[in-house]
């Protein structure tokens, strides 16, 4: 809950930044060797004072309305209605705004014409047109994952590097099943409101890294998944959050979702690739063996398997631990040792 509160806050602290350093960029364009037509005039220094003030308080009810947007929302809206919604919510807040503005400094003419003043209508469109942007900017970084546009942006990916790091492999259980007996179209209801929930991860400091067909892929830093065995925690919090929701499965799909996993550790490079279409990709054998890890659940009808390595990284008191002995994984010279965990009752 902390971890997520802590997101949270940075998602305000984002737009707060971000609408100060905008409306000092306003302020400089306009109050900076120019004349106002109008009865506010952009004195440079006095307009960077109410520049950080507004922005302040503008970024922290635009971030606010963005965590809203992100909890509440995206289960039930597409990105136009979103975006639309969007629209609507700054126009309403610049009417407020220019409500407070008249207030404070524009009592000597009427409402109407304080609105409609020279070069108003620029200053108007500004702010729309950066709240979009950084709508859209919230977006894309969400498509990418845990901030890794502005590391994109550093150049972080650009030459491939090695970093040690844990990787889940969670697949849905029956699927074959689930999707013969619901239907594509439902069943891919289904995978999404499975997929949705699996937000609940964030908790555990967990980065999402691929969606493929019904199976994620989620990966930590080493140091951030054996922290408060954040690796392990993960997939009890979202078996956890799929038993808060069964008697909405049980009415929509006449079933309770059940997810295997498979988690092994190891060093891995991380790279961008593509040209028209970029992405962060890992590469090495430490998500193939966690991949194969996952594979062998139904083998031993268990639902969480870890391999030796990734046990010794972790505090051993806060689960039980069952060894299966060394396994040949496909692809694999010799034995990996597995574990299988449940919850210490």
């Amino acid at each position: 809950m902390r971890l997520q509160n802590k997101q949270k806050w940075q998602i305000i602290q984002q737009y707060i930044i971000s609408w100060i350093l905008s409306f000092i960029f306003l302020s400089i364009v306009r109050g900076e060797g120019t004349e106002e037509l109008g009865s506010v005039q952009f004195e440079l220094g006095k307009s960077i004072l109410i520049s950080l003030i507004g922005g302040t308080i503008f970024g922290a009810i635009s971030g606010y309305a963005q965590i809203l947007t992100e909890e509440r929302g995206y289960k039930k809206m597409s990105i136009q209605s979103l975006l639309a919604a969007r629209v609507i919510y700054v126009l309403l807040f610049l009417i407020a705004m220019i409500t407070l503005a008249y207030l404070l400094f524009g009592q000597a003419i009427s409402y109407l014409e304080f609105v409609f003043e020279p070069g108003s209508f620029a200053i108007y469109l500004y702010i729309v047109v950066t709240d979009i942007f950084l709508f859209s900017f919230r977006q894309v970084n969400l498509f990418l994952g845990s901030n890794n546009l502005w590391k994109l942006f550093r150049g972080k990916f650009y030459t491939p590097r090695e970093e040690e790091r844990i990787f889940m492999f969670l697949d849905l259980q029956s699927s074959t099943t689930h999707a013969e007996r619901l239907g594509h179209i439902k069943y891919s209801k289904l995978i999404q409101d499975c997929f949705n929930d699996l937000g609940v991860v964030v908790e555990n400091e967990a980065e999402i890294y691929q969606y493929v067909g019904d199976e994620a892929i989620l990966t930590w830093e080493l140091k951030d998944g054996v922290r408060n065995q954040n690796c392990i925690n993960a997939y009890f919090n979202f078996k956890k959050q799929l038993l808060k929701k069964k008697d909405y499965y049980a009415q929509n799909y006449n079933c309770l979702p059940h997810f295997k996993a498979g988690v092994h550790a190891g060093i891995i490079t991380v790279t961008e690739v593509g040209k028209y279409k970029k992405e962060i990709a890992y590469h090495g054998d430490t998500i193939n063996t966690a991949a194969r890890i996952q594979g062998k659940c139904n083998d031993f009808g268990k639902e969480l398997l870890i391999s030796e390595h990734l046990k010794n990284n972790l505090d051993t008191a806060s689960f039980n631990f069952e060894e299966l002995g060394g396994i040949e994984l496909k692809g694999k010279e010799h034995k990996v040792m597995l574990y299988a965990i449940s919850l210490d009752n």
